[in-house]
This record gives structure tokens, C-alpha cells and sequence, in this order.
């Protein structure tokens, strides 16, 4: 790994930690399985399936972020990261293997970051596609809070456009 990585991680971050290491393996072991680099536009796109602490590495380290549309949350809370190439179709999906032992907050980061990703991640093909381009939409102004929302956003509800703020989810119980 290389300790210029952690160092820009670690910075943008915050401060140092285990999920951080994840997340820094994690880029790595993409960058040397899928020949990826830093991702100017959408060339490079990584669907994280949690909102932890790692996510901050991917950003940092690939270039993929949600404003670019290149980082996609898909919350099933699991320790997966999808990286997709666009420029080859290359996609590789990476979880986390649950550790073996107890160790303390820095055995555990130290652990990771030593390790080989292969001793790490468990790697397989992403069950889902690659994501398509992020798009621009046009903005819908909410008949009822009056704030502008993206057109994809908006619901029908007793004839007025509405926000998800606004919207009033019906249910019946179950």
C-alpha cells in the first residue's frame, strides 16, 4: 500500500481507524485487480453498499463521489464495495471477511492495512449492472412546501405535485 494513500486518506478523513483501512485496501486491491486510476468524470464507478467510514478512502483515492454521480449507496449495510470500469465493462464486487479474532482498534486497523486483500476481501462479479450515467433533471416546484425538486422525485398526491417531503405515504398496515 502505498503511505501516500493512507496519509490523503487519513486527511480527508479525519483521523485514522479501522473502516478507513477497508476502504484503502479496498481501492487498492480495485486498482491492482482492475487496472483502475483516478476517475476525472464517470470512468470509474463504485456502488458501496454502506455509509461508513471507508467510503471516505474510495472518494479520496478513485475520484468516484456522489456529485459526479459515480458513487452510488446501495444500503444493505454490508462492507461491499462494486467497482465498475466503463471504458473495458471490467466489474469486480469485494466484502469483507469476518476477522478471525478480537483485536484492538489499531491491531485491527494495522492488520489491514499489512494484509494481503486476497486474506481480506472474499471477490466475486457484482450481482447487479453497472449503473447507468448520471443524468440532469428538470426541477418541479412543490405545490405544497414550494421547494424545487428534481422532476424523478415528485409524486401525485390529491392532484398537486409534490415533494418526498410533502408526500404522504399510504399504507394499510402491513
Amino acid at each position: 500500500m502505498a503511505a501516500m494513500d493512507w496519509e490523503k486518506a487519513m486527511e480527508f478523513h479525519g483521523h485514522a481507524c479501522p473502516g478507513l483501512a477497508i476502504g484503502v485496501k479496498a481501492v487498492e486491491a480495485a486498482k491492482e485487480k482492475m487496472g483502475i486510476t483516478f476517475s476525472a468524470d464517470e470512468e470509474v464507478v463504485c456502488v458501496t453498499e454502506n455509509d461508513a467510514c471507508g467510503v471516505d478512502a474510495v472518494q479520496v483515492l478513485t475520484g468516484c463521489t456522489m456529485g459526479k454521480g459515480n458513487l452510488i449507496y446501495r444500503g444493505t449495510g454490508k462492507m461491499a464495495f462494486s467497482f465498475f470500469n466503463r471504458k473495458n465493462g471490467d466489474s469486480l464486487r469485494m466484502i469483507i471477511k469476518p476477522f478471525a479474532e478480537e483485536m484492538e482498534r489499531e491491531e485491527r486497523q494495522a492488520y489491514i492495512l499489512n494484509t494481503p486483500a486476497d486474506e481480506i476481501f472474499n471477490f466475486m462479479k457484482p450481482t447487479f449492472n453497472l449503473p447507468e450515467t448520471a443524468r440532469i433533471f428538470n426541477s418541479v416546484i412543490c405545490e405544497s412546501c414550494g421547494e424545487s425538486t428534481p422532476e424523478h422525485k415528485v409524486r401525485l398526491q390529491e392532484g398537486k405535485k409534490v415533494c418526498l417531503d410533502c408526500f404522504k405515504e399510504y399504507g394499510r398496515g402491513w
